[in-house]
């Protein structure tokens, strides 16, 4: 009877433990949706490791040169403005090349990328997929495409100890991030992979092509925009995007 009673103590905690985690996790994107993130757990855990300081300076993407996004979308993830948060094209695309044993490569989202820096940890494992596909579906659920596009612009680490376009712009360039080049946009966002090894004010050969090809994109996808009706328009090419890709798949396969 005891141990009956210890065992149903025991589910009862976690089930409360569980309850208030939806809770609070729910409470928190909604709240992000309006206040802006103070620190990351990266952030935290850089200063720890380190010793690292928190150069970072929030500002509105009203106030970030549209260069910025337009690299982010170019390099990140061609098709933000179209997806819920998860790129199927991207994730078949990374499971055929595993396959074949070519170049592993992310197919990690903006949407994705921000929901890790805001809310997980860094350290990668099944765990840490599952918490960020978790929050990845409530930024989606609860924030605007822009939001999340301004967010991550502040949030996402760009040298050590350097967070967001306002403090590398002022890092690097010595400009503020409204001033942005589109070359110096590409030069930035080329170092994401490797924001701690990479610096985009003494580019290597390597970055400097990264750069140009990141350019030649942002060139070709034009001016992405944040209304309705672009985003809808967006969304319509992507169904149309992974029609055309199951239906080539399935002529490969016969």
């Amino acid at each position: 009877m005891a141990k009956s009673t210890k065992k149903h103590k025991f589910w009862r905690i976690v089930g409360i433990i569980i309850l208030l985690f939806f809770l609070l996790s729910i409470f928190f994107t909604i709240i992000y949706r309006w206040i802006n993130p103070p620190v990351t757990p990266l952030m935290v855990i850089r200063k720890i490791q380190h010793g690292y300081p928190i150069e970072k300076v929030w500002k509105p993407i009203e106030e970030i040169s549209p260069s910025m996004y337009k690299a982010a979308i170019a390099s990140e993830d061609n098709y933000f403005l179209g997806h819920n948060g998860f790129d199927v094209i991207a994730l078949d695309i990374v499971m055929e090349e595993r396959k074949q044993g070519t170049r592993k490569r992310g197919g990690s989202t903006i949407s994705q990328q921000t929901a890790k820096n805001v809310f997980c940890w860094p350290r990668s494992s099944w765990v840490r997929k599952g918490f960020e596909t978790y929050y990845t579906f409530l930024i989606e659920t609860f924030w605007s495409k822009e939001r999340i596009m301004e967010v991550y612009l502040n949030v996402i680490e760009m040298g050590p100890g350097i967070y967001g376009a306002e403090a590398a712009a002022q890092h690097y360039f010595h400009t503020s991030a409204k001033n942005l080049t589109a070359r110096q946009a590409a030069l930035i966002t080329a170092c994401y992979p490797a924001p701690l090894h990479r610096n985009p004010a003494r580019p290597s050969g390597y970055l400097n092509r990264q750069a140009g090809i990141i350019q030649e994109r942002m060139t070709r996808y034009g001016n992405p925009k944040f209304t309705k009706e672009y985003i809808a328009g967006c969304q319509e090419r992507y169904k149309k995007a992974v029609a055309k890709r199951q239906k080539s798949k399935a002529k490969r396969k016969k």
